[in-house]
């Protein structure tokens, strides 16, 4: 019993800093890694909610001046200059594409079937950008829990072979490597966590800005559809 005590008052108080300090090389290694990769999803965290936030505020701003009834002469200039969103991008290659085609002599299926295709490589061309980086949080998530796993076996190894050397078991020679195992095994679990929840999160908003933008591709179509109707 005073042996177990004994055991369990040199390991009392351990932190995590001193488990990293006590850890040979190759899991210092790991751990490093783990916590740049957790630096960087949080950072891809941050850069990706900034983003969609600022898009879908820059679309409800446009979506408003773009049904307030004003001709689309009027707002298709100011947007020619200047960098603008994927919405407003959208509407310049169709308006640039419609003031084209509009004087040629061909049937409207003609023109609609022009209009679709220039406006689905534009799609294309804006919505790419928004998948940047959210490949890496998938990456991470998939990839961090058997880097973890990976220090825990090594840490269970240098658990046994301290074993082997000292011919002792007592929990004072079996703890730190453990510690380390588990430590290893936690931060894995730590940074893959939030790498998947966040990338599932960021492919469903993305999913629905990339469905705003193709129904806003079709009104376009369906407005300019109906002027030349009108002509």
């Amino acid at each position: 019993m005073e042996v177990i005590t004994d055991s369990l008052n040199r390991i009392e108080g351990v932190s995590m800093w001193s488990l990293f300090l006590q850890a040979d090389l190759l899991i210092k290694a790991v751990l490093i890694g783990l916590l740049a990769a957790s630096v960087w999803s949080w950072a891809v965290v941050v850069q990706k909610h900034t983003e969609l936030r600022r898009l879908h505020i820059l679309a409800n701003d446009f979506e408003e001046m773009f049904w307030s009834g004003h001709p689309l002469e009027k707002l298709y200039k100011p947007l020619t200059q200047g960098e603008s969103h994927p919405m407003a991008m959208l509407f310049v290659v169709g308006m640039r594409e419609w003031k084209r085609v509009q004087n040629v002599d061909v049937g409207w299926s003609a023109v609609d079937k022009h209009l679709e295709k220039s406006l689905s490589i534009a799609l294309a061309k804006e919505t790419d950008p928004l998948q940047k980086r959210l490949l890496s949080l998938a990456t991470i998530g998939a990839t961090a829990p058997f880097v973890g796993l990976f220090g825990t076996v090594w840490g269970i190894m240098n658990s046994f072979q301290a074993i082997a050397t000292s011919s002792d078991t007592s929990l004072a020679v079996v703890a730190p490597g453990i510690a380390e195992a588990l430590f290893a095994t936690a931060l894995g679990l730590f940074v893959a966590i939030p790498a998947v929840v966040f990338y599932n999160r960021f492919n469903e908003r993305v999913g629905e800005y990339v469905a705003r933008l193709e129904l806003f591709c079709d009104e376009f179509t369906g407005i300019i559809f109906y002027e030349n109707a009108e002509r």
